[in-house]
């Protein structure tokens, strides 16, 4: 499973957005299913909402929906449990600072065992470390 980030969803689907193409491309190509977490979901459709219109939103909602349907898409549900790691994680980077949809993404790094994500935010999962040491690699072209 590929770990997914909100700017991802976001250049997916923003047509004036700079990584548009490329994002587009990985989805075309890519053989893999996806993962992501809902603080991430909420953020990329706050995002399309705010930057674009409802509409994008509803697009976006129907790939999920169908990319499910093909066991090609999953989310990783956070339980409190988890609290006490996603603190100590935004403690450890606030100096980016690290928001909770980033956290809930390192946490699910930590649970699958890999850090194998595609992201367009190359400074902040070029930073981040998963279990405290290891590097996220972005399968998202430059």
């Amino acid at each position: 499973m590929i770990i997914v980030d909100s700017g991802y969803w976001f250049g997916l689907f923003d047509r004036k957005d700079y990584h548009h193409a490329v994002c587009k491309a990985f989805l075309m190509t890519c053989k893999e299913p996806l993962i992501t977490t809902f603080p991430v979901l909420t953020e990329a459709l706050h995002l399309l909402m705010r930057r674009e219109n409802i509409r994008l939103a509803f697009e976006f909602l129907a790939l999920l929906q169908t990319l499910q349907q093909q066991g090609n898409f999953f989310t990783f549900s956070l339980n409190d449990a988890h609290l006490p790691r996603l603190t100590e994680l935004m403690r450890q980077y606030a100096d980016l600072p690290m928001d909770l949809a980033d956290a809930s993404l390192v946490l699910l790094a930590e649970e699958l065992g890999h850090g194998r994500i595609v992201s367009t935010d190359k400074r902040d999962f070029h930073t981040y470390r998963w279990k405290n040491h290891q590097p996220f690699t972005n399968l998202l072209p430059e």
